[in-house]
């Protein structure tokens, strides 16, 4: 009889179903079988983030599949590598997973970490899997600089442009379209919260360019901007959404409207689009896709460090907030 669910094999059956859909990757020396993997690091350092996703808290089994699980999973740790101005090499992931849970949820979560890894040349090799009565996948990332130095949140300069990468605000759509029973208004922005595709490789062309901070913007653009502000002791001076996020607004405008609520917030405060926020000298050419979005100002009068858009500092919610509350799940 076909196995149907997880129970109905044993850990090393449902490894043996998993392992060979996962991607070795370009820095792999030894793939998964042994009890660590080895990988190439031959900058001689190596960037590692760890992220986790949680049913019910980051993702619902009714409106993702494991394709998606996977994917997202994959995408959010290889979007904080990229913010460094690394490139990715491996992923590392533990699964904890219910006995229920159909086994082919399972692989499919390695194929949408595979859809991700394969193109990059980034290995999955290794991890854990563990019952539970949730599905928890946890990633831990490396990569490579490649001999350049990490971009940190706290070298934005007074006199630099701010530089964007990627869209906005439509990971966010997606979830409010989902959350609203309304996912058949625009499966598009449905489909950029289930499977963000932000521009990994645009992390390494910013450092190569001389970016001098950059965050990934997977909590929302005023929280994450703030958080560079905050690091580098500066303001943040973003410009008129509706000129420099016009394509983003234009784009959210029918979900807005069905949803009666205003684009700009979700411009703004949405997250997990995982694209990137740069800081650059002055008169940079910015590599693609990055376009200006602003510039980076000296601290004001009281010592006030922070963001502003349009010249105003924004009030309400900056945007997720694992423990303040925020929308769930993300």
């Amino acid at each position: 009889m076909t196995p149907s669910v997880v129970s109905d094999l044993s850990e090393t059956d449902l490894l043996a179903r998993i392992v060979p859909l996962l991607p070795v990757g370009r820095a792999t020396l030894l793939p998964s079988g042994d009890d660590a993997a080895v990988v190439a690091a031959p900058d001689g350092r190596v960037v590692v983030t760890t992220d986790v996703l949680v049913e019910d808290r980051h993702f619902r089994l009714a409106w993702s599949g494991g394709r998606d699980v996977g994917h997202r999973a994959a995408v959010q740790n290889l979007a904080d590598v990229a913010a460094m101005g690394a490139r990715g090499t491996a992923l590392v992931v533990a699964l904890v997973i219910p006995g229920e849970l159909p086994v082919a949820w399972v692989e499919d979560l390695a194929r949408g970490l595979a859809d991700v890894c394969a193109p990059l040349g980034v290995g999955v090799v290794g991890g854990d899997l563990s019952g539970g009565s949730a599905v928890v996948v946890a990633v831990a990332a490396h990569g490579d600089l490649e001999g350049r130095a990490p971009v940190l949140r706290s070298g934005a300069r007074p006199g630099d442009v701010v530089a964007h990468a990627g869209v906005r605000g439509r990971s966010a759509a997606g979830l409010a379209l989902l959350a609203a029973g309304l996912d058949e208004v625009d499966d598009g922005l449905v489909a950029a919260y289930l499977r963000p595709d932000p521009p990994l490789e645009a992390g390494p062309a910013a450092a190569a360019a001389g970016a001098t901070a950059m965050i990934d913007l997977s909590d929302g653009l005023l929280l994450d901007a703030g958080r560079v502000a905050t690091a580098s002791g500066v303001v943040v001076a973003l410009d008129d959404p509706a000129t420099c996020f016009r394509a983003d607004l234009d784009r959210l405008a029918p979900a807005a409207h069905a949803l009666g609520v205003d684009p700009r917030d979700w411009v703004l405060r949405g997250g997990e689009d995982h694209g990137l926020l740069a800081t650059f000298p002055a008169g940079t050419v910015l590599p693609a896709p990055f376009v200006q979005v602003g510039t980076v100002r000296a601290p004001s009068d009281d010592a006030w460090v922070g963001v502003l858009v349009d010249g105003v500092r924004p009030t309400g919610s900056a945007g997720w907030d694992h423990f303040a509350g925020g929308p769930q799940p993300r």
